[in-house]
């Protein structure tokens, strides 16, 4: 596997309150602003798929809007059920102004 990093936003564009679904390699991420760091992860909860960037952020937490599972934002750590599986997360930078995502990719052999 590589990793490579995909431009996704303008750092002024991202609402510190509000988490933003943003696409990097074709997949659907969610970036969430905690503490002043952006933290990047799966945009879609575990157990049914809902966007947890509908949910509701408190601290370093999201809880999915359809049957309430909660997970660490940092870590991407399921917290509580009816979610099992933790969601995944990815390492985010800004450079010139832009948010950036390292999402890893698979190279053909």
């Amino acid at each position: 596997m590589d990793d490579e990093w995909h431009d996704v936003l303008a750092a002024d564009d991202l609402d510190p309150e509000l988490p933003e679904p943003v696409k990097a390699a074709g997949r659907a991420i969610a970036l969430f602003v905690v503490d002043d760091r952006i933290y990047a992860t799966d945009c879609y909860c575990s157990h049914m798929r809902a966007r947890l960037t509908d949910g509701y952020v408190e601290g370093d937490t999201v809880e999915c809007p359809l049957h309430q599972s909660r997970f660490h934002i940092p870590t991407g750590r399921v917290l509580s059920s009816p979610a099992t599986r933790d969601i995944r997360t990815f390492e985010t930078r800004v450079d010139a102004g832009r948010i950036l995502v390292r999402v890893p990719t698979r190279r053909s052999a």
